[in-house]
């Protein structure tokens, strides 16, 4: 509901005073705003529209037309400003304020929970994003094993090209963005994730929006899912959609990490070790190895080379119990299906298509 229906439901036109605060309201709802959904009015003239650039430097809340109007409104702002910028300290030091160390590190080099299994094959799903496919139909995570597996009818003929869980047939482009959305309004924290994956690079005829992409992924995370925690951390590291902010990438990179993100315990073993800190990294490399990061074991390795105590024998035979989890003969043979298919693609000679 709009304001202005707000407005003709609760308000009415009964009186004067009545239409006035309705005006107000009709300015409020048809009144243009930027990215953070400041209104573009400037402070100091009252002038609206595009024309309204000029955001103060201190707290960013408030908006004017030129630098001459923002100059002449500093006195009068300076109070409003000061407080804007206490406020805004406060949420930040509440929201990433670090709990003590010991505490820290005891959440923090907790091995995460494994992935869940396969809802076909009942094996446990890998951690690598190759290894397993999104159903936006059915909102189903599946092996590659079972998605390169033949899919038979209750006759016993193969079905090309459905769903190996729920059997729906594949859709355009147009829908598999529906399928998403209407995942995502059933609280799928995946299908909000991948919606913020294309929201973030512009596929899919979405249209390219940070803001969207760091929304959804802040949706996914609070519904648990660690994967949108790393996205987050990347989006401060480069600087999408947000200042960039190497304090706040760290803290969202550690929330991935404990959730089970790999990639995320991979970054925190990089950077305790670019700080000194080679017994902290080897930490982050070992529970990574746990979880199928070769990156992680090669780490390993490289520490050890360079004087830090480290057990190769152990982190291999962590990475190996790994792969024996995860492994069935119809992932295998999913995985040299696909090797030999980009095998082919890597050696296909373009020349003659006249590339």
């Amino acid at each position: 509901m709009s304001a202005s229906d707000v407005c003709n439901k609760e308000v009415g036109s009964t009186s004067k005073s009545n239409d006035d605060v309705c005006e107000v309201i009709g300015k409020l709802d048809n009144m243009s705003t930027n990215n953070e959904g400041i209104p573009l009015v400037c402070a100091k003239c009252g002038k609206e529209g595009s024309e309204v650039t000029n955001t103060c430097n201190k707290c960013k809340m408030v908006m004017y037309c030129n630098a001459a109007c923002k100059k002449r409104h500093r006195h009068k702002h300076k109070k409003e400003c000061e407080e804007h910028v206490k406020r805004a300290a406060e949420k930040d030091e509440k929201l990433f304020k670090q709990p003590p160390p010991l505490e820290e590190d005891e959440k923090l080099f907790k091995q995460p929970p494994p992935l869940e299994d396969c809802p076909i094959c009942m094996v446990r799903l890998p951690t690598m994003e190759t290894g397993s496919t999104y159903m936006g139909c059915c909102g189903k995570i599946i092996c590659c094993g079972c998605i390169d597996a033949p899919v038979y009818d209750n006759e016993g003929n193969v079905i090309d090209d459905v769903c190996p869980f729920c059997r729906t047939p594949p859709c355009s482009n147009d829908e598999v963005i529906k399928r998403y959305e209407d995942r995502a309004a059933l609280n799928d924290a995946t299908a909000m994730y991948i919606l913020g994956i294309y929201y973030s690079t512009g596929e899919e005829e979405l249209p390219q929006d940070d803001t969207k992409a760091l929304e959804l992924w802040h949706q996914a995370a609070e519904l648990g899912y660690a994967d949108a925690y790393y996205l987050i951390g990347n989006a401060y590291i480069l600087g999408n959609g947000v200042e960039m902010d190497e304090k706040k990438a760290l803290y969202y990179y550690k929330l991935s990490a404990m959730g089970g993100n790999i990639k995320g315990r991979f970054f925190l073993g990089i950077d305790e070790e670019e700080k000194g800190n080679p017994e902290r990294a080897l930490k982050h490399y070992i529970i990574a190895t746990k979880d199928g990061c070769v990156e992680s074991l090669e780490s390993i390795k490289r520490l050890g080379h360079e004087g830090t105590e480290v057990d190769l024998f152990k982190a291999v035979q962590y990475h190996l119990e790994y792969l024996d989890d995860v492994r069935s003969d119809q992932r295998d043979e999913a995985a040299e299906t696909r090797e030999k298919y980009y095998e082919l693609l890597s050696n296909f000679n373009y020349q003659s298509l006249g590339y």
